[in-house]
């Protein structure tokens, strides 16, 4: 899944104002769909020792959200992991 796979998410006017708000916050967080594959694939490696997860259904983005303390914006990364079952790791 690509960062602007939005096919399965409703009406063309929410995937085109979805995909213009991702355009904007990579261009004003100076990240880019390569960089946020990087940061997918790391994080699969990452978690795919003790879970195994559906990776056609993940989801990164870079969000921009109010901070509460300072009432300013700020870039966040979100992570939509769909996860199909825990591995059985010996305790």
């Amino acid at each position: 899944m690509g960062l602007f796979d939005f096919s399965s998410r409703g009406s063309s006017k929410d995937v085109a104002k979805e995909r213009l708000r991702s355009i904007l916050v990579q261009d004003r967080t100076n990240v880019y769909p390569q960089y946020l594959d990087m940061i997918k694939n790391d994080i699969v490696k990452v978690i795919s020792d003790y879970v195994e997860i559906d990776t056609n259904g993940m989801e990164i983005k870079i969000a921009n959200v109010l901070r509460a303390s300072d009432n300013t914006n700020v870039p966040e990364l979100v992570a939509n992991v769909p996860i199909k079952r825990m591995k059985n790791i010996g305790k």
